[in-house]
């Protein structure tokens, strides 16, 4: 058989109000599922209607995708994933519990285990409430049913079969041999770095059943997406935009178009629907617009995660009120600069340097001044960080992995981290570029220590008394810096390498106002690392000394592993 999974042009079918979901491979298994999953009640409406009588469309276009894919004659599921991306309060976790439920009256193997695998237990008891409650009211059901509600679990008087949600902070999911899982929220998921072994251990019993299949539901996440949720949703828009053929996995996403993005059409009401396939029964349109003017002019990212939550607008470079101002720019300035570009277009180099402790990344920046044209800069990053930060930092370790897989973070031990900055340091003098290095005067002292191991003159530069490395004082004293570098990204001439570290860097500075100064903190939380950006900033404030051309001796530089 030959079917398809991808939607090539999902953009236009979203804003037609076209369905995203191709028709089931088998229509009598999908129309015979579907007879049982319009009967289920969903008892937290007015009247306790049926899906059936309550639902949109998409709703039993989505349940005929899923039950349409089992082939009876083989007993075969042939798509064995589903992913589907929706915006908050579209009734997915009600869905989630009528799927599932269907899916247990359905199941001809007997004492087998269905699962609704949720990250805690408040998300675990939005799935199970809504199927307990359809058994409870049925009366046909409630002679089927034993409903266990003190431990989560439906289990079917005939067959055995059962329907267990469990929420991943509080219960065991090892040797788990469900046939039929459910994972619910997963973009929370991917703050847990152990996310990718849990996954592991409760859907391993698939192995044996060729009938099963898993279903993820999720809405976006309110902060730059990072671990499995990236993976997955990553994986899932290539699918959905032809780019892997994967006709086992079926990506549902409801989300806009880029040029809608980029125009922020999204801001309008008449736009809602695009991801609010419910809009006009449990979305409101109204209570989206009021709550849109009300989260606008907040200053903690309320904004952000409301854009994420009720429209599906993925976190990138923050939108906060009290955002850097060059945040507005940062994006343009994205030419994937390399250090060999700096080495090979620059007629001198600055560095500046910030961070390391324990917890804390060691932040680098190499920036150097155009040869050919003396107002263009190009700005090269590299950050390190201890194994004990990925322990004390939990949420945030999938995002450093992610960071360390695309090269731009490195996780070592301590004392490498310095050892790796400075053999950078190394490469930039031997070319014949460097003029100085700026870093913060607090805890430099590893960092002298080993490049005069590496026989770098740090006292004099080349005949003067000029030291090679600077005390960059940080707070106010960098308000010259900020506003130097804002220009920069503001007319175009500041250029970097636009990795996602730095987006997501950049988007955790946030501007207070001191006086007449202005200084770049952290997030409002703590827990938003800025350390490469005040590196920047160190290597700009050396930069705007004006410093002299040096004529490079590119001819003995070669790339070094710890940069390619």
């Amino acid at each position: 058989m030959d079917w398809n999974t991808s939607c090539i042009d999902w953009q236009s079918r979203l804003i037609n109000g076209q369905s995203i979901i191709p028709p089931p491979i088998f229509p009598d298994e999908a129309e015979y599922a579907l007879s049982i999953f319009k009967q289920l009640r969903v008892v937290d409406l007015p009247g306790k209607p049926t899906f059936g009588e309550c639902s949109e469309q998409w709703v039993f276009d989505f349940v005929s995708a899923i039950f349409g894919a089992y082939d009876a004659d083989t007993g075969r599921q042939l798509i064995r994933e589903y992913y589907l991306l929706i915006s908050k309060k579209n009734t997915k976790s009600t869905i989630a519990a009528g799927i599932m439920l269907t899916a247990v009256i359905l199941c001809w193997r007997e004492d087998e285990e269905h699962l609704i695998l949720a990250p805690t237990k408040e998300v675990a008891d939005n799935s199970y409430k809504p199927a307990a409650g359809m058994i409870r009211a049925d009366s046909d059901l409630s002679d089927l049913f034993h409903v266990q509600d003190h431990v989560r679990t439906i289990t079917h008087r005939g067959t055995r079969a059962s329907l267990k949600v469990v929420a991943a902070d509080t219960d065991t999911v090892s040797g788990k041999k469900s046939g039929r899982i459910l994972i619910d929220e997963h973009w929370l998921f991917g703050r847990r770095h152990n996310a990718e072994s849990m996954f592991m251990e409760a859907t391993g019993g698939q192995i044996s059943r060729e009938e099963g299949w898993i279903i993820y539901l999720t809405t976006q996440s309110d902060e730059p997406p990072a671990g499995v949720f990236k993976d997955k949703l990553d994986y899932y828009r290539e699918v959905r935009d032809g780019n892997i053929h994967d006709p086992r996995s079926l990506g549902v996403l409801y989300e806009f178009p880029q040029s809608m993005v980029d125009s922020k059409e999204y801001m309008l009401e008449k736009n809602f629907y695009i991801t609010n396939p419910n809009i006009g029964r449990s979305v409101s349109s109204e209570w989206l617009v009021d709550n849109l003017k009300k989260n606008q002019q907040k200053v903690d990212g309320s904004f952000q995660q409301f854009l994420a939550k009720h429209l599906n607008i993925e976190i990138g470079i923050n939108l906060r009120a009290d955002r850097w101002a060059g945040i507005d720019f940062w994006e343009a300035g994205n030419k994937k600069v390399t250090l060999d570009d700096i080495f090979e277009k620059s007629d001198v180099i600055t560095i500046g340097g910030d961070g390391g402790g324990l917890d804390d990344l060691l932040g680098l920046c190499v920036l150097g001044r155009d040869r050919d044209d003396n107002m263009k800069w190009r700005a090269w990053f590299r950050a390190w960080c201890n194994p004990i930060a990925l322990e004390r930092r939990k949420s945030e370790s999938p995002r450093y992995l992610d960071f360390e897989k695309a090269g731009d973070l490195r996780i070592v031990p301590m004392g490498q981290d310095v050892d790796e900055f400075c053999e950078i340091v190394k490469q930039c003098d031997e070319s014949g570029l460097l003029d100085r290095i700026g870093l913060d005067p607090s805890g430099i002292g590893a960092i002298v220590d080993r490049l005069r191991i590496l026989e770098i003159e740090l006292e004099k530069d080349r005949g003067t008394d000029k030291a090679r490395i600077v005390g960059v004082t940080q707070g106010w004293r960098l308000n010259g810096a900020i506003k130097d570098c804002e220009r920069k990204l503001a007319e175009g001439s500041l250029y970097h390498d636009g990795s996602k570290m730095m987006n997501w860097i950049v988007g955790n500075a946030r501007v207070e106002i001191k006086g007449s100064n202005t200084l770049i903190t952290k997030q409002i939380s703590g827990v938003g690392k800025i350390d490469p950006i005040i590196a920047l900033l160190c290597a700009v404030s050396l930069m705007t000394m004006n410093p002299e051309a040096r004529g490079g001796n590119r001819n003995i530089y070669e790339t070094h592993s710890l940069i390619r």
